[in-house]
Order: structure tokens, then sequence, then C-alpha cells
């Protein structure tokens, strides 16, 4: 009897090895150089991204919870104003408003793609609200003209949380510059991770740029003259190094992604395990290929008996949090949010992975009997 094929929810390896040189290469360069912040690096990497996304700006910065956090702030929104997110995205969303100053105000999500409504945001709009903050969850873009419709109609500010989407596409056009600005994150899962924490913001505003440079250096826009109370949240010179020796090879390896995907898609066949659904219009990246299972802790069980790994993004939404209590949302009041909560389950897709891993997940998926 052949050995069972054994895959990992997420396996860096394939990566790394074939890019060995030039990340030693990178390393080697900033130790050689000793100078780590705020230096060649950083400025070459920030000067890559925002050629890449069509951009003129990019502000490299400790993480992607940052990036949004600097943007609100930047964008003058603090006490008293409220900004409209997806009830369904990791907590870090919520947590740059709260870090603002501002509340959040949660709207359920398509059921189809697992991106905020844009037909469920106009409710929620109040004299308060000063801004949308879509997020590209999973790497699928959110539905951004009638957001940014809305959001002109009414006169509020669009701002990106792009941390799962690097590369993907919106009717031709990459995330990144489809609202004032974006907020990237490279943690080292992401289809373009750093070997540590690391992020950046992306806009076509020259004022926004700067100030959102100067809050994210102690609140300064030369040495030792402090304009602003800011804090310390830069894109380190090593970190930056290893971004810019991936780029090149992002869109490749966003293609072999998607490739994975429409495997997965093709040989699924169970009808107790619902597949992401790809929104007209939209270059999804697959940051997570997410299905829905109704009976999805026995479906993550039956995939680890077989070797095979899987994650929940996310198990408890926001509104569920303890930390989000103060929002008095109780269960039920986010019905679509919570339920891909209790049944949306991440299966295995990264760079590299084998044919035999991908069919082994295929085979373990179609296997399971519920």
């Amino acid at each position: 009897m052949p050995d069972q094929v054994k895959v990992p929810f997420v396996s860096f390896l394939p990566m790394e090895h074939e890019l060995d040189q030039d990340l030693r290469a990178a390393f080697e360069r900033v130790y050689t150089a000793s100078w780590y912040i705020e230096g060649k690096e950083d400025a070459a990497f920030e000067k890559a991204f925002a050629e890449y996304c069509g951009a003129d700006y990019c502000i490299g910065c400790g993480n992607g919870l940052d990036a949004l956090t600097l943007i609100l702030k930047a964008s003058g929104i603090g006490a008293g104003d409220e900004v409209i997110l997806p009830a369904n995205t990791f907590i870090a969303t919520a947590l740059a408003v709260s870090y603002a100053g501002a509340t959040p105000v949660l709207v359920d999500p398509d059921p189809v793609t697992f991106n905020i409504d844009p037909a469920r945001i106009e409710e929620k709009i109040t004299p308060a609200t000063k801004a949308i903050l879509p997020v590209h969850l999973y790497g699928q873009p959110a539905d951004m003209d009638p957001i940014c419709e809305i959001a002109q109609r009414h006169g509020l500010q669009v701002f990106e949380d792009a941390a799962q989407a690097q590369g993907a596409r919106y009717k031709g056009r990459r995330v990144g510059t489809l609202g004032a600005a974006a907020g990237f994150s490279f943690y080292p899962g992401k289809n373009l991770g750093a070997l540590g924490d690391a992020g950046c913001v992306v806009t076509n505003d020259a004022a926004l740029a700067q100030k959102i440079r100067e809050l994210g250096n102690y609140g300064s826009d030369r040495k030792y003259h402090h304009i602003y109370m800011g804090q310390n949240s830069r894109l380190d010179e090593l970190q930056a190094a290893f971004l810019s020796a991936k780029l090149p090879h992002l869109d490749r390896m966003n293609a072999e992604r998607r490739r994975v995907a429409e495997l997965y898609r093709r040989g699924m066949h169970n009808p107790l395990v619902q597949l992401p659904a790809e929104a007209p219009g939209c270059e999804h990246v697959y940051h997570i290929f997410a299905v829905r299972c109704e009976s999805r802790d026995a479906l993550a069980a039956h995939l680890a008996a077989r070797g095979i790994g899987s994650n929940m993004h996310y198990p408890i939404p926001v509104h569920l949090q303890p930390a989000y209590e103060g929002l008095h949302l109780p269960a039920g009041s986010m019905p679509e949010a919570e339920k891909i909560s209790r049944t949306q389950l991440s299966l295995p897709l990264y760079y590299g992975m084998t044919d035999a891993q991908i069919q082994a997940v295929i085979e373990a998926v179609n296997s399971f009997g519920g």
C-alpha cells in the first residue's frame, strides 16, 4: 500500500528553495551595508511596489494593521467618527478603526463572494460616517464600483484593506488603486510575504502619502522635529530587501495559485462541500481557498485523518469577539457572517504544491460523507 501523501495547510519551503540565492543575496546586501532602517532597500521596494500596483506612492510600515491605522489617522478620522467595514474579516480591520479613535460599523457579507455586500451599506450610513473600508477577502477584490458610487453620493472616503490580495485585479485594475489609499500586509503567509512582519500603504495622494510617512516615523517631518503625535512603524531594510527579491515572481506565483484553484474546481464534486465563487470582473489570487460545509468540523477531522491540513478564516466573527462586546451586536445580528464562521474551511493552497498533493486534497474532499 503506498504511503499517505502529506499535505500541510501551508509550506514556504518550495518558494524559499526556489528563491534561495536571491534571498541570501538580499540578506548579504543589507548586512554588508550595515544600514537597517530607512535606507536604499526600503526606497527601492517602495518604488517597485508602487509601480507594480499602478500607484504614485508606496510607504512602507511595520505591518498591515499599522498600514490601515495610519491611513485612517492621516485622513483625519478619529473620535466621534464611524467607518463601515465587513462583518467577516480578520479583527485587524476593526482594530485599525478603533486605534484611530473611530467606531467600526459592520455590514453583513455577500454569502457567495464572502466580501462586503454593497446593497447593505447605505442602511448603515449615519451623519457620523466618514469612510467605507472594504476588504478584498481571501484574495478576491470586493465589488468596488458600487461601493465607490455610494461613497461619492454620501461624501465618504473609500480605503482598501488589501492585506490578502497582493496582485489581484478588479476589472483590469490592480487592487491598491481603487480607493483613496490601500493598506497591505506582508506577513510571511501572504502571497507576497516578508520573512517577518511588514506592511505598506499605497496611494496616489501626495499629501496623504507624506502625512502617513510622518505619522509612521514618530510624527516627524525631519530629524528631532515632530509635528504629530506619531508612532514607530517603518519597513526595515532587511524585510524590504526580501520583498524586492520576491516581487518579480509574484504574478507567476499568483498564476500558479489560480491554476491549483482551477484543478480543485474541476476535480472536487462533493455536494456537501461548496466551492468558492470567482466574481465577474475579478481576478482572484487565492490567498485562501475557502470552501463551505455544514459539517465543517467533521470535514476538517476527515482531512486531518488523511494527513491534510486545513484552517478556519475566521471561526469567531468580529462582533462576537470579547474585544468588541462594546458594539452591542449579539449573536444573530450578523447572520451571514455568523453562518460563514460556522461553515468556512480553508484548504491547502500554496506555491509549490505537487500534483500528488493536489490530487490527495481533491480525493479527500470527494470521499467525505458528512
